[in-house]
Parts: C-alpha cells; sequence; structure tokens
C-alpha cells in the first residue's frame, strides 16, 4: 500500500488520530522549540518482527507538514531486528515532535499484528491450511488491521457482514434449522456471496453438507469431533476451524488437512512491536 493510497482510505482516521492527540496545540513544544528549527530523526525498532505501517507513518507526518522528507529503509512485510533504523525524518522539529507519538502507535499495532500472523503462517508452512482473520478488530481500524493480517502472510475473512452470507447460531436458533436457513440465503443471496454455516453438532455439519453451503464452520469443536467432520465434508465443501487456536492447535490442525483457521488473536490480542523515534542533533 502506498502512502497516496492511505491518504485516501484512512486520511481522515489518521487526522481525528492526530487531532485526538494535538487537541488545540502541542504545548511543549510550541514553547520549547523555534517556529523554524530544522532537524533530524530516526524510527529504530526495539524489537526482532514483521515490519507494516509505514505508508501509515509518511501519511502522518506529512499531514503535519508536506514538507518533511521521509526515507523508509524498512518495507511492509519484510523483517526487522532490534536496533534496525527504519526510516529517516528530516526536516521542522515541531511537527516531527507532535506526530512522533501518533505515528509510532499505528506502526506498532501493524506491525505486531503482521508479527503475530506471521508466526501463524509458519507455524502451518508446508500445508494446504491458509490462516485467516476475523471481524474482531478495533472499531474503525479494521482496514488497517486487515492489511496488517495481509501484510503478515494471512487471509481477510468477511471485511463486514455485507460481502459474506454466515450462518451462525443464533441465525440458526431463529430460523428453525440449517436447511431452512440454508435456502432462503440461496433464495435472496447476490451474485459472488458464498455461504458459510457454523455447525456445533455431527448431525448439523451433515445437514449443511446435504444443504450444499459453500463453507463450514466449526468453532471449539473438539479434535475427535473435527477428525470425522472432515470424512463427512472431505470433496463436498471447505471446513474452516476457529475457538482457542494457538501456535500448537495450528500445527495440529494443519496435519489434520484443515484448509482454514480463523484467528481472532490475530488483531484483537496481537502485542505491539516496540518502536522509537530517536532526534538526531544538527
Amino acid at each position: 500500500m502506498r502512502e497516496r493510497d492511505v491518504a485516501a482510505r484512512f486520511g481522515w482516521q489518521i487526522r481525528r488520530a492526530l487531532a485526538e492527540d494535538i487537541g488545540k496545540g502541542d504545548v511543549t513544544s510550541l514553547r520549547l522549540v523555534q517556529t523554524n528549527q530544522h532537524g533530524r530523526a530516526h524510527i529504530v525498532a526495539k524489537a526482532d518482527g514483521v515490519l507494516c505501517g509505514m505508508p501509515v507513518v509518511q501519511c502522518v507526518f506529512h499531514c503535519l507538514d508536506p514538507r518533511l522528507r521521509i526515507e523508509c529503509l524498512g518495507r511492509d512485510g519484510k523483517q526487522v531486528r532490534r536496533g534496525e533504523v527504519v526510516a529517516r525524518i528530516r526536516g521542522r522539529v515541531r511537527p516531527i515532535l507532535s506526530g512522533e507519538r501518533v505515528a509510532l502507535n499505528f506502526l506498532q499495532h501493524l506491525s505486531g499484528i503482521a508479527t503475530q500472523t506471521a508466526r501463524f503462517v509458519a507455524a502451518v508452512r508446508g500445508s494446504n491450511t491458509k490462516i485467516y482473520d476475523t471481524r474482531k478488530t478495533t472499531p474503525l481500524w479494521r482496514g488497517l488491521e486487515k492489511y496488517a493480517v495481509r501484510t503478515g502472510g494471512g487471509y481477510n475473512h468477511r471485511m463486514g457482514l455485507f460481502d459474506m452470507i454466515l450462518i451462525k447460531d443464533n441465525h440458526i436458533d431463529a430460523v428453525g434449522g440449517i436447511g431452512p436457513a440454508v435456502a432462503r440465503a440461496r433464495a435472496r443471496k447476490k451474485r459472488g456471496l458464498r455461504i458459510g454455516v457454523e455447525a456445533r453438532t455431527l448431525e448439523e455439519v451433515r445437514e449443511a453438507v446435504t444443504s450444499q453451503a459453500d463453507l463450514i464452520l466449526l468453532d471449539n469443536m473438539p479434535i475427535h469431533q473435527i477428525r470425522q467432520v472432515l470424512r463427512i465434508g472431505k470433496g463436498k465443501t471447505e471446513i474452516e476451524v476457529s475457538g482457542g487456536i494457538n501456535i500448537a492447535r495450528a500445527k495440529k490442525m494443519a496435519s489434520l488437512g484443515v484448509s482454514r483457521l480463523s484467528i481472532g488473536a490475530l488483531t484483537h490480542s496481537a502485542p505491539a512491536l516496540d518502536f522509537s523515534l530517536e532526534y538526531i542533533k544538527a
């Protein structure tokens, strides 16, 4: 993703983040730093991981001062090492200092998600299993967080309630069964929308297969039952497993032949990857 794409899609979000932090003015920088004082700074990785969010960092600083010169030494999706300089910034000191926290917040959070995703992707490497995210994202951050998942080598599940029909337990109970729910969905669905069904029991799995659901989701199902589901659905539908997926369980699911793992922890529990901005004296 390029800076202009970030500005077009997420510029409003970045401007609001800056407004939240700066408010009526960065009173410290306004009082201590001269208006036209120039300098430079480096953004440094404080831990090993996968870099994500450099175009966002550029956009943050350029929102404050389009004349700042930002040299990105690291690229999204690349491994970074502790102590590595990932960006150099030159220009007026005030906007550099005022944008520091917001830029690092975006960079640390997105890099944390990319790093977390890359660990799961590495765990299932060599299999046909793909790692997917979920809708368990920070409100209004979804587009960026799902971009970070892709940067880490994962795949995006549905972006929202609008781009896939996913019939979950409450839908099934409200309608009266998987068969009627799938039939209603198929009768009214738009072209291109897939139909997924969350199955809680082997009986529901069989009903979903009979109804020709495109995808069957198993949430927190025991491994011995997952083995049975894979036999029932083989060659008929795609199987996705979710619920409590850690690295060890991901490896186990991959060894069984599960094609999709959806993991909320990619976004809602990813630890931030630490970065710092270090001012370099002119």
